[in-house]
């Protein structure tokens, strides 16, 4: 902590021993060894009450994580994915019910010569709903290109009128 050599120890001995004198050095330096301990205890002390309170913040920190990931596994166990997309499908037939309900704006008059902005313009355009559901392929037609000329004339004799 301080930088002191034995030599400045040495000086520093015999000027206390010059102004204080023999008879009153020991009591003066088990004083000072007093104050000494009494200065170190404290610094321990409040080192200890540092570190306290870091273990306790860590603690605290800790428990907040816990708490944390305690309700992120309950909001799992809650997890209802059929739930969620009967809402957003429910959500969504209302807006598209909402938009066919709604009445188109008044058409203001103009000349017969010039189309009115409502009859070139949809007044509501529902959204898409092709997003929402998979595409399902075509229907698949009977091949009659690779059909023999006896399973040809079976199939069409057996297609109803």
């Amino acid at each position: 902590m301080f930088d002191i050599s034995w030599g400045e120890l040495l000086l520093i001995g015999v000027v206390a021993l010059v102004f204080i004198g023999p008879k009153e050095l020991p009591t003066v330096l088990r004083t000072l060894g007093q104050w000494m301990a009494k200065l170190r205890r404290m610094a321990t002390e409040f080192q200890n009450q540092f570190h306290e309170a870091m273990r306790e913040a860590e603690v605290a920190d800790l428990k907040k994580q816990v708490e944390d990931m305690t309700s992120q596994a309950q909001s799992y166990a809650n997890f209802d994915p059929i739930g969620d997309v009967r809402r957003e499908l429910e959500s969504t037939q209302q807006q598209i019910e909402q938009s066919m309900t709604a009445t188109p704006p008044a058409a203001s008059p103009t000349s017969p010569d010039t189309p009115s902005p409502a009859a070139t313009t949809p007044a509501i355009a529902a959204p898409d709903t092709h997003a929402l559901v998979p595409a399902s392929p075509p229907p698949s037609e009977p091949a009659t290109a690779d059909v023999g000329p006896d399973t040809a004339k079976s199939d069409a004799g057996s297609k109803p009128a």
